[in-house]
């Protein structure tokens, strides 16, 4: 008879993954929707490379290691701490429409997440410093603080936001008909190892050692903020 038993954790982080969850991450593409207009992919595979690099070089090193530092001040009940994280975070994102999304949909985790937790004492203390301007509430900082409230570890934590923003971009290409619904499972399929090293290598790595690089997507990332007519936010 098998000893297993579904917690409690296992849920928060199917709620908080799901699409369903209203952050408005759906809504974004992250620059393809630019580099799909300029026909600079053409093949799944190209996709699949891209995404890559945006997870190795721009989400993994500072939005990953922001979650983790965060999720390290939260468990300390250290305010300053997050602020600091947040401030940073919110600096090393060039491009102003990447920052005012990961604003906006943390900012709108938070609000959710006060309405079924609203005992949740460093929450309200970081809405309030976020109302006050001294916080700006980027999604990796409140992702750690609602993760830490429903009891989920660190490493998920990681690996749920790392797995949510590939199927982000997944999606968005779907919508863009830049691929078919098995040509996203099979890149899903395909960067499975790179999810589990990208956590592995950055849920732990300092605040100082934070870092991202990839110039060619804030190219097309500038290009998409500056396109007159578009689908999605990024």
């Amino acid at each position: 008879m098998s000893t297993d038993k579904i917690t409690t954790e296992e849920v928060s982080i199917l709620q908080l993954s799901d699409s369903f969850f209203p952050t408005g991450m759906y809504a974004t593409s992250n620059g393809l929707e630019a580099l799909f207009y300029a026909k600079k992919i053409k093949h799944p595979n190209e996709l699949r490379n891209i995404i890559k690099v945006y997870l190795e070089h721009q989400i993994g090193p500072t939005d990953c290691a922001a979650l983790g530092n965060s999720y390290e001040y939260v468990k300390k009940n250290d305010l300053k701490g997050v602020i600091k994280v947040d401030q940073i975070t919110f600096s090393m994102k060039l491009i102003q429409e990447i920052r005012d999304t990961s604003a906006r949909a943390g900012t709108q985790l938070l609000k959710c997440l006060g309405y079924f937790i609203a005992d949740n004492e460093l929450l309200n203390k970081y809405q309030h410093c976020i109302k006050n301007r001294q916080a700006y509430g980027v999604y990796p900082v409140a992702l750690a603080i609602a993760s830490s409230s429903l009891n989920i570890s660190k490493r998920k934590a990681g690996l749920m936001m790392i797995y949510a923003f590939l199927v982000s971009m997944v999606g968005a290409a779907l919508r863009l008909g830049m691929l078919q619904h098995f040509d996203g499972q099979k890149i899903i399929h395909e960067l499975k190892p790179d999810i589990v090293e990208i956590v592995n290598s950055n849920i732990d790595r300092p605040i100082t050692g934070m870092w991202q690089f990839a110039p060619g997507l804030d190219i097309f990332q500038i290009a998409h903020e500056r396109m007159s007519s578009k689908m999605f936010i990024t």
